[in-house]
């Protein structure tokens, strides 16, 4: 990847949409005691750095006579919304394949970006069968087929964001560290490419969901990896293999630079800064502060650091999921199987060994296990970790039978 053609290339971008905010953040400087500015690609038009790839990928093809050709991808999130509003843009036509089981919300945002310009083919159930069909499609039609991530067009689009953080850094700064999403490997390659020569290796800091660790496991093994399953909650980076393009520019990082984020850790992140600073990231967008979260105090201190914040296409309805995540990950919620005698009073007792900071959140019988106790499944949520300490003492001192099954996942997700 050539640097002067990421600089043309976000020139050209300049006709599609302005530079994305790079805003000093007052809050989290002061308190990681660091010069911390955040890049704020979910303030782009499809509120992902999404588009920039699209583009790229459209302004070269169509430069090169493709205009009349079909495009088409598939994708249910932030690709098919960068795609859509990038055909809109060129007036050329595309034909977004998502699986049958995509909200309707997305469906809804995608065709609004696209109007005319777009169809919506929906197939399948699960993304690898939609994925085929839009292959198909374009074996049928002599279409284009516009990649997510693997490509070099896509990588030198996205590499646009860095050109646009040396531009907006006040004069004559440079970052100490540049902390960034991975899912892909895309805006990672892109970013690490156009910035290698400027900041050293160790500037770069990657991090990823714990669910779909796909380069940390890559450059463990030193070659592609595929994971045989991901946790699809970020699902703006749960992916499974990251792209061969992409590995080999990323494959000289170290493993150790890659930050593996738990799910209900980044929802602490997606909460705080809703309710702090009113900002809606989806959970990739939010990869990035929960890494800057994680890191040890000393690895920042005094330090210029910008953070990647790459989208913000947050469906609400999931914020009652978030919330109960991020309390559990904070240690503010937890769930428990009481075996509660039957007799009368005994309810009454258990409500005595609560504190006054205690909350009953849940509380459902499940089944009577003997003729004398009954299963009970209990959510307590508390204003500080430590209450539940003295609350587990209680338990534990009035003989009560009892287990913890917040962190059974397994369990968790039949019943809670």
């Amino acid at each position: 990847m050539n640097n002067q053609d990421v600089d043309n290339a976000t020139q050209a971008m300049r006709g599609l949409f302005p530079p994305t905010p790079l805003q000093f953040n007052e809050h989290l400087s002061a308190r990681h005691g660091a010069e911390i500015w955040l890049k704020r690609e979910d303030l782009s038009p499809v509120r992902s750095y999404k588009i920039r790839g699209a583009f790229n990928f459209f302004r070269k093809v169509i430069g090169q006579g493709g205009a009349d050709r079909i495009f088409v991808c598939a994708s249910a999130g932030n690709h098919a919304q960068g795609f859509a509003f990038v055909c809109r843009h060129f007036g050329v036509k595309g034909v977004v394949f998502m699986p049958v089981t995509t909200p309707q919300q997305k469906i809804d945002k995608t065709r609004i970006f696209g109007g005319e310009f777009i169809t919506i083919r929906l197939y399948g159930d699960f993304f690898d069968q939609c994925y085929q069909a839009a292959r198909e499609h374009v074996e049928a039609t002599d279409g284009v087929m516009v990649p997510p991530f693997d490509h070099p067009d896509i990588i030198e689009g996205q590499a646009t964001v860095a050109a646009e953080i040396l531009e907006q850094l006040p004069e004559g700064a440079v970052p100490d560290l540049v902390v960034m999403p991975v899912g892909g490997g895309g805006l990672s390659a892109g970013m690490t490419g156009y910035l290698g020569g400027l900041l050293s290796p160790e500037a770069f800091v990657f991090t990823e969901p714990a669910g779909a660790p796909s380069l940390r496991r890559s450059l463990e093994k030193g070659e592609v990896v595929t994971l045989p399953k991901v946790d699809n909650f970020v699902d703006g980076a749960a992916v499974a293999r990251i792209g061969d393009l992409n590995f080999a520019v990323l494959k000289a990082f170290s493993p150790e630079q890659v930050m593996l984020m738990p799910e209900n850790a980044i929802c602490v992140t997606i909460a705080e800064m809703l309710n702090v600073e009113g900002v809606v990231l989806e959970p990739a967008g939010a990869l990035s502060l929960t890494a800057i979260e994680a890191m040890d105090r000393e690895q920042i201190k005094g330090k210029r650091v910008v953070a990647v914040v790459s989208g913000g296409n947050f469906d609400f309805e999931r914020l009652p999921d978030v919330k109960e995540r991020a309390m559990r990950h904070a240690g503010l919620k937890k769930y428990f199987i009481l075996r509660l005698a039957q007799r009368p009073g005994a309810l009454r007792d258990f409500l005595n060994l609560l504190g006054p900071d205690d909350d009953i959140a849940r509380f459902e019988y499940l089944k009577k296990s003997a003729r004398n106790f009954g299963s009970i499944l209990i959510g307590i949520e508390t204003k500080h970790p430590d209450n539940f300490k003295q609350l587990i003492g209680n338990f534990e001192g009035a003989g009560m039978g009892f287990e913890d099954i917040t962190e059974n996942e397994i369990l968790a997700n039949l019943i809670i």
